[in-house]
């Protein structure tokens, strides 16, 4: 009988193990630690990773996913990332969880790239700690300092380009209108009140529809809200889900929440990701069709409150 139960256990731990879930929280991943399938990727800094991790986490910080300083949204070169998962010991066999800091929503753009990132490389079987490292800690569950080796992967990615939208795709459906369009940052952003540094132009897509990145948190939180009030979110919205949805930021940071909580959360087929997004947009040789864009004086006041904002502060 022992026996017998001891196996029932065995396979319910297993069928959790690999239900893997975008979302997971503290309480679900503690007891999967033990499971050898189990990787958890810590993308915070190296200080923060050594001061204090979950048990078994591996180091992998954020900006070792992104692209150089000049286009950061931009996906690093395959052999980059394959040198990455292998590495972390990721194969598609592996249940990877992202954690972030859980400092806030914005912080949880990182997990989501990370996320993205992963599955563009054909792993499958992945999760967000909703609430990252902050939300383990509350929960009372033990972190260590121990430093964490696995053995390296032999896993040869390949890139899923269903889940990327190039410069050109986003041109084509401009012209087309058979895309939603969706900016991810904030107001002042989609109304071409600021810019990023790196970006060359204020404003926002053609087109565009602005669904900020922290919709989909409560107020002040750093925790994804439950699924059916991300349905509720996205009803408010007024988004199409029968319609292509390309999702953009400025450097496809805020943007890969969107398209987590489009895609992941809410199950809506055929959701880009813009990784290049505005910075890419605006370093096009020539011109392209934008909203909001101010003109010449209004470019020079932006540029003005920019030097101010980095020099006077």
């Amino acid at each position: 009988m022992k026996s017998v139960l001891a196996f029932l256990a065995s396979l319910l731990f297993a069928s959790a193990v690999s239900a893997a879930s975008p979302l997971i929280t503290p309480a679900e991943l503690q007891p999967l630690l033990a499971s050898a399938v189990v990787r958890v990727i810590d993308i915070r800094d190296p200080k923060s990773y050594a001061t204090a991790h979950i048990p078994g986490a591996l180091n992998a910080p954020y900006g070792s996913w992104r692209g150089p300083a000049s286009s950061p949204g931009e996906l690093p070169e395959l052999a980059k990332l394959t040198a990455q998962v292998q590495r972390l010991g990721l194969t598609p066999a592996t249940r990877t969880v992202v954690v972030s800091s859980g400092a806030d929503a914005t912080d949880f753009g990182a997990a989501a790239r990370v996320y993205w990132t992963l599955k563009v490389l054909g792993l499958k079987d992945l999760s967000v700690l909703n609430g990252g490292v902050k939300a383990w800690a509350a929960a009372g569950l033990p972190q260590d300092a121990n430093p964490v080796s696995v053995t390296a992967s032999n896993f040869q990615p390949t890139l899923d380009r269903s889940m990327i939208a190039t410069r050109d795709e986003v041109a084509q459906a401009i012209e087309k209108n058979n895309a939603t369009l969706v900016d991810a940052r904030p107001a002042e952003f989609f109304n071409g009140q600021t810019r990023h540094a790196a970006a060359r132009s204020a404003g926002t897509l053609k087109g565009a529809v602005n669904v900020e990145h922290a919709s989909w948190f409560a107020q002040g939180s750093s925790t994804f809200v439950s699924t059916d009030e991300a349905r509720r979110v996205a009803a408010a919205l007024n988004l199409d889900p029968k319609r292509d949805t390309l999702s953009f930021c400025n450097t496809g940071h805020w943007a890969a929440t969107n398209w987590f909580a489009l895609s992941e959360v809410l199950g809506q087929p055929q959701v880009k990701l813009y990784a290049g997004s505005m910075v890419d947009w605006t370093s096009a040789p020539q011109a392209l069709p934008m909203d909001n864009a101010p003109g010449r004086v209004g470019q020079l006041m932006v540029d003005f409150k920019m030097w101010a904002a980095r020099t006077l502060n």
